[in-house]
């Protein structure tokens, strides 16, 4: 009966909150889960039928234009805003740079969720998703580009989940595994930092077989570059977004203390990604020089080019520096969340909008194609608001309030 006992009780303090299951199910009754709630009853029929009767049942994609929104936006998008867990456990663990310590376990909890979920769309896009391990177990291509970023994900899943388990450890009281757990943390953070730097230029590296079908202003032969230095920063800019979100969201696990520190550390990441938003927006010059593409600016799609270039990274990119030198985070804020948008219009431009552009079949997304992305996005969110009410993300454990870690 005791250990019965020590069960409901450790449901009760780690999953209910130390709340019944009657007060726990009142306070989900919140205006938010009522959103959440409707959009779960329209994605998970569409998720439904999508495996049961084809990919063909709820999108406009066809064998001329195979990537769609799901590729664009979950997969291309979604990597590259979570390379902020890599970047900032780069600065803290490797770096030495302390005053970012405070946001180093939410960004890593960022970065994995992140690439876990693009693994659940990639799976709407590819189907038989107990095939996943194929390439690791049953079938090595070992030439194909896509065996690369399909054992750079896996394996830097894995790393960022190794990063992740200090916390969790914590959570379940496992002091002997987090002891264990803190004492890898280095040799994680320079295996995701490998993995991060291979894996986000080889997403770039499948457009180099696409020469003919993209447009020749977002083909380059440094487009595995521009996808490596534009992750990091859509990174940094993303943990910018998601720590200001939390601190408000969760103030109330957020000490006094770190309250105070967001403000200088969200100048100092606003000043990072100023300069490497710039580095990137040179970059992209360059390949357009190396090809001498200079013609095609006076075109349409040359205009799109000049928007997205200019508009989504020169312009957030001054609007941070200015910020960070008036010393406002406030605008360095703003400037994230305009990259945030660039990085995606970015994407999007190379995986839809810029390829197959000279072809008659435009692609043109199902209205149920949005509800699998909103719906993905929606139960990532619930996942990081579950872990973050639970485990020491935000807060210090209180058996370890003197440890850095």
């Amino acid at each position: 009966m005791a250990t019965v006992m020590n069960k409901q009780d450790w449901v009760t303090e780690k999953l209910l909150l130390g709340m019944s299951w009657s007060d726990y199910l009142r306070s989900l009754m919140t205006p938010f889960n009522f959103i959440v709630a409707v959009i779960l009853a329209v994605g998970i029929p569409i998720t439904w039928i999508r495996f049961t009767q084809g990919i063909g049942a709820i999108s406009n994609l066809t064998d001329n234009n195979p990537w769609g929104l799901w590729i664009g936006v979950d997969v291309l998008s979604g990597v590259a805003l979570a390379a902020g867990g890599f970047t900032i456990g780069t600065a803290v663990y490797l770096f030495g740079m302390k005053k970012y310590r405070i946001i180093v376990r939410p960004a890593v909890l960022t970065g994995f969720l992140g690439y876990f979920f693009v693994v659940i769309g990639l799976c709407y896009d590819l189907g038989r998703p107990w095939r996943l391990p194929y390439p690791m177990i049953i079938s090595y291509g070992v030439t194909s580009v896509m065996f690369l970023v399909g054992w750079h994900v896996a394996t830097y899943l894995s790393v960022q989940f190794l990063e992740f388990s200090p916390a969790l450890f914590e959570w379940l009281g496992w002091k002997n595994f987090r002891k264990w757990a803190v004492r890898i943390t280095i040799g994680a953070t320079i295996l995701g930092v490998i993995l991060s730097t291979l894996h986000q230029s080889a997403l770039g590296a499948l457009f180099l077989m696409a020469a003919a079908k993209l447009h020749p202003l977002w083909y380059s032969p440094y487009i595995p570059v521009f996808f490596f230095v534009s992750a990091i920063c859509a990174g940094m800019t993303m943990v910018i977004f998601e720590s200001t979100l939390s601190h408000r969201i969760f103030g109330d696990q957020v000490s006094h203390e770190d309250h105070k520190k967001l403000d200088d550390v969200t100048l100092g990441l606003g000043q990072g990604a100023a300069a490497l938003l710039f580095t990137y927006f040179c970059l992209k010059w360059v390949g357009v020089a190396h090809d001498h593409n200079w013609h095609w600016l006076g075109t349409p799609m040359g205009s799109w080019f000049m928007l997205e270039v200019f508009g989504f990274v020169l312009a957030p990119s001054l609007l941070m520096f200015f910020a960070s030198r008036r010393g406002s985070p406030t605008l360095v804020r703003v400037g994230a969340v305009w990259t945030i948008l660039g990085i995606i219009l970015n994407r999007v431009n190379v995986s839809m909008i810029a390829l197959n552009w000279d072809q008659p079949d435009r692609y043109i997304p199902h209205w149920m194609e949005f509800g699998v992305t909103i719906t993905v996005i929606t139960i990532g969110i619930l996942t990081f608001r579950f872990i973050v009410n639970r485990m020491p993300i935000l807060r210090k454990h209180p058996a370890y309030v003197d440890d850095d870690h």
